[in-house]
């Protein structure tokens, strides 16, 4: 069952709700807190089977939107009381404020929209809030990121219920280029950081992106930049919100990820074309960052 309110972001409901759907062995019903329709933040109406009642669904979906900014106080009360008796209980983006509210993250792990953790964090200090994966799960209990997130999570359900074929098969059938694994992260580098505003520091954001394999030590950037390294180190962190080296080892890591999952390259290669040099460098990387060796993270994901 999807709960839907006013303000819900309509593709956090309608994007698990096809996975669930394609599927063709799920009953999926839509419920709002009174039965009547709702509108969603973009202006879309969708109108629910039924009003939230007393049964608690297999699996029930926390959708999010603008509408959990001030978490609706019948659709918390009502998870409050009904949803620790669901099979599981997922949320989509936002959706976490809502389960956060409702008490039903207390002690847990949870993610949502990357914008949005630190607010989840200050709010609710008693949930473990994880910013990086694209989602998580503690026990019973699925949180997921920002909105196309909920797809990539009820795939995974899928995959759970029904075995990895039938959620790649669902995959394909959606035009979805990767299933992506909750182990991911959310952005990719360039978006984790902020676009700075001077265009010498611009450029040398695109330089690192587009050429990682190359000296991106500070005294070479600083040069792109026509600054002295102590200049160059101030200004891209008082810009971007990160340092130089940090900002290059999320580009290099991630760089390094993607060609993993995309190309049949040796990890030797990935390590050269990422920047790393050798394989021991990147190895150390990986399981400084995500716990998982190259080749393991490659046969996993």
């Amino acid at each position: 069952m999807i709960v839907l309110f006013d303000g819900v972001h309509s593709l956090d409901v309608t994007g698990p709700l096809e996975v669930f759907a394609t599927a063709g062995s799920y009953r999926v019903t839509t419920a709002s807190p009174s039965g009547a329709p709702v509108r969603t933040s973009s202006g879309l109406t969708l109108v629910p089977d039924e009003a939230l009642g007393d049964a608690a669904p297999d699996t029930l979906v926390v959708p999010g939107g603008a509408g959990t900014r001030e978490p609706p106080p019948a659709v918390v009360s009502w998870l409050r009381d009904h949803a620790p008796a669901a099979g599981r209980i997922m949320s989509v983006c936002t959706g976490a404020f809502l389960l956060a509210s409702a008490g039903l993250l207390d002690g847990r792990r949870a993610t949502t929209h990357w914008q949005f953790c630190a607010t989840l964090a200050r709010r609710h200090p008693q949930v473990a809030v994880e910013p990086d994966p694209i989602f998580v799960r503690d026990e019973s209990v699925y949180t997921s990121a920002g909105v196309t997130a909920g797809i990539d999570l009820a795939l995974a359900l899928v995959e759970e219920d029904h075995g990895r074929d039938a959620a790649l098969a669902i995959a394909r059938a959606l035009v979805m280029f990767l299933r992506r694994p909750g182990g991911q992260a959310q952005f990719s580098a360039p978006l984790s950081a902020q676009l700075a505003h001077r265009e010498p520091l611009r450029e040398v954001q695109r330089h690192i992106v587009d050429h990682p394999e190359t000296d991106l030590s500070v005294p070479a950037l600083a040069a792109r930049a026509n600054l002295s390294p102590r200049q160059f180190t101030r200004a891209f962190a008082e810009e971007t919100g990160t340092s130089p080296g940090r900002y290059v080892d999320r580009v290099r890591l991630e760089t390094a990820r993607r060609l993993l999952e995309d190309t049949t390259d040796g990890v030797a290669e990935v390590a050269r074309a990422a920047g790393y040099g050798n394989p021991e460098t990147m190895r150390r990387a990986f399981l400084q960052t995500l716990g998982v060796a190259p080749a393991d993270y490659r046969r996993r994901f």
